[in-house]
């Protein structure tokens, strides 16, 4: 819903704290508000400030644009007379902010009263009046027939507990949950959402311990909540949405999509399932190109040849048709060529041959098997499998992976996103307060790395070559870019983290590993996702020895773990989604290098290019440009 001058708002708990804060903020964008509150003269003083705002937008007004009305939102008749006197005033309601709430002073468990005062109070004006407000606004704005949103202010303290005042957290928690079950509304044109913020500069909040406040980093700013609201009031997608903001972490919707998941009766019959058919008919050819390792070797342009072959249908029973539009570009494509990935000896290894090559890959799904009824002809979908390469690739449709649209960002969240999503929290035991170096950084799993780690809460560091590439990481949030062409990462590590780092993101192998070793903090990990300044040469990489290596991680409690993302499949879904999420909502961006690869036949050349060191982002090769072309439209 867009702001606009003449549209109205009521706001309980409208005289102080957040519901003045939304009071004013309202009246900055013209909108006439109702402020409903106990306190009368905080309340006509809110008001007066309301009016003198609204002049701006306002001249020749025949009614007042800010009223006040006393209310005691515990009592429902009360509560009840408040709306009814928006409507007689303004002809309608647009917003409603259901913000009054109180605290406990007393434990309730030392509390030896009825409680008629003290939590049973606090309980009918944190939750009743709530539920109350909530009832009747959308019982105003479905009868008005436009659409309403309606914002409950919840807590931080309705997410987990607060030990202090658990009647305030109970109550918050059922303000959460409350809102989260109206999601059917919309469908009548009313969206309800829930505000968490944790501690704001408030009276309520100025009662409590400076300890408490200072342990979540201190007070947020009564800015961040003013754009919260304002982000759950304009954005059309929410509904039944909890945001949460903190100091540590900013601004999240929670749960989390993975988290949602969990407690979904049937998880599978997600939104990406039910994505509509939006692109065009696929023409199944006779034949297509694809890249195809012949020869062992880790010269990617000598170990593969393009060819032509028949396509052959219909789809085997549990198979799908995909037509792949753009293919991602690995390091480990060299690893792939020279048969590293499969086991055996050279003799075993070369027997397989000859092979398709491609890890990764988005198209869109071109036909079903007989037995395959979770996913339809037209979705798009992402890949994991071998034979991306191709213009077309039929795989077993337990692996596809439903996507929003076959987008090249897309592709750059499937094995660099998700090593970075997975290895962070499964290898890495990422939290927040940390100290995270990623190595190669503006490279296509690097770039998400830092992202995470940074919208975790943690400080992060950053090695790349060239200044292209620290302008990247510096506009992705690092706080602090090594370019090791101009610093030594060893004497930057030693001066300015001399405790060490808590998690240290590895790729490039070596010498970087060896000194990333060193640099490792007690208690620390250090997640090797590859080596990739080893792959190059005939014969690949070799094995290296690192003597005194159980000493050294031994003597401080350090873990260095390996990451291979094949063998934690089972999270690729939830992960690809939060990536998703993440990007959609704008928290997280996806650096494609600008270097144009199109057609089957570009591979070579994009991954040569890939191991020059020159790229910067998530090397991208368009399977076939003039599909792309037209995805892009849609």
């Amino acid at each position: 819903m867009e702001l606009k001058p003449g549209m109205s708002a009521l706001v309980t708990g409208g005289a102080s704290g957040i519901g003045k804060a939304l009071c004013i903020a309202f009246a900055q964008k013209g909108l006439f508000v109702t402020v409903v509150d106990f306190s009368e003269e905080n309340g006509r003083e809110v008001a007066a400030l309301v009016q003198k705002e609204n002049k701006k937008f306002h001249r020749d007004l025949r009614v007042q644009s800010s009223i006040f009305v006393k209310c005691d939102v515990s009592n429902a008749d009360n509560l009840a007379a408040a709306f009814e006197k928006h409507v007689q005033m303004y002809g309608g309601l647009d917003i409603c902010i259901n913000c009054a709430g109180i605290a406990n002073k007393t434990l309730v468990y030392d509390d030896t009263s009825d409680g008629a005062r003290t939590w049973r109070h606090a309980v009918n004006v944190n939750l009743v009046a709530v539920i109350d407000g909530t009832r009747i606004a959308s019982q105003i704005m479905r009868s008005q027939k436009k659409p309403g949103v309606i914002i409950n202010i919840g807590s931080a303290a309705g997410l987990y507990p607060m030990f202090f005042d658990p009647i305030y957290s109970a109550t918050k928690g059922g303000v959460v949950m409350f809102t989260r079950s109206l999601v059917p509304l919309k469908r009548h044109g009313v969206r309800v959402n829930v505000l968490c913020p944790e501690f704001v500069q408030t009276d309520m909040a100025e009662q409590m311990s400076r300890k408490i406040i200072d342990s979540t980093g201190g007070y947020l700013k009564m800015e961040d909540i003013i754009n919260g609201a304002f982000e759950l009031i304009q954005d059309e997608s929410k509904a039944g949405a909890c945001l949460w903001i903190t100091k540590r972490r900013g601004m999240e919707y929670w749960p989390t999509p993975e988290e949602r998941r969990k407690y979904m009766v049937n998880p599978n019959k997600s939104k990406r399932m039910l994505t509509k058919n939006i692109y065009p008919s696929i023409q199944t050819p006779e034949s297509f190109q694809k890249i195809v390792v012949h020869t062992l070797s880790h010269n990617f342009r000598n170990a593969t040849r393009l060819e032509r072959v028949q396509l052959r249908l219909p789809v085997e029973p549990h198979s799908a048709l995909v037509k792949i539009i753009y293919a991602g570009v690995n390091a480990s494509d060299v690893n792939f060529s020279s048969g590293r990935y499969f086991s055996g000896n050279t003799k075993e290894v070369a027997s397989r041959l000859p092979f398709d090559a491609g890890f990764e890959g988005v198209g869109i799904v071109a036909s079903v098997g007989d037995s395959v009824n979770h996913i339809k002809v037209g979705t798009p979908v992402a890949l994991m499998t071998f034979g991306s390469y191709a213009e077309f690739t039929q795989v077993p449709a337990k692996h596809l992976l439903p996507v929003p649209r076959p987008d090249p960002e897309v592709v750059a969240m499937l094995t660099s996103g998700l090593t970075a999503s997975i290895g962070l929290e499964k290898a890495g035991q990422m939290a927040s307060g940390q100290v995270v170096l990623v190595t190669a950084a503006a490279g296509g799993t690097g770039q998400f790395a830092v992202q995470l780690a940074k919208l975790a809460g943690n400080k992060v560091v950053a090695t790349c070559g060239g200044e292209s590439k620290a302008e990247l990481l510096a506009s992705l949030g690092v706080d602090r870019v090594i370019n090791y062409r101009n610093e030594s990462v060893k004497d930057v590590l030693k001066k300015e983290f001399p405790r060490g780092v808590d998690i240290i993101y590895e790729s490039v192998g070596g010498e970087m590993f060896d000194l990333c070793l060193n640099a490792l903090a007690v208690h620390g990990h250090l997640i090797v996702i590859g080596m990739i300044s080893q792959y190059q040469g005939e014969d690949g990489w070799k094995p290296k020895n690192y003597t005194g290596l159980c000493e050294k991680i031994l003597a401080k409690s350090q873990t260095v773990a390996g990451f291979f993302l094949v063998q934690y499949a089972h999270l690729w879904q939830d992960h690809l989604d939060k990536l998703f999420d993440l990007y959609a909502s704008g928290k997280l961006k996806v650096s494609l290098d600008p270097k144009k690869f199109l057609g089957v036949a570009s591979v070579p050349d994009a991954v040569e290019y890939l191991h020059s060191g020159k790229s910067v982002g998530k090397v991208v090769v368009c399977i076939d440009p003039s599909y792309g072309q037209v995805v892009a439209k849609l």
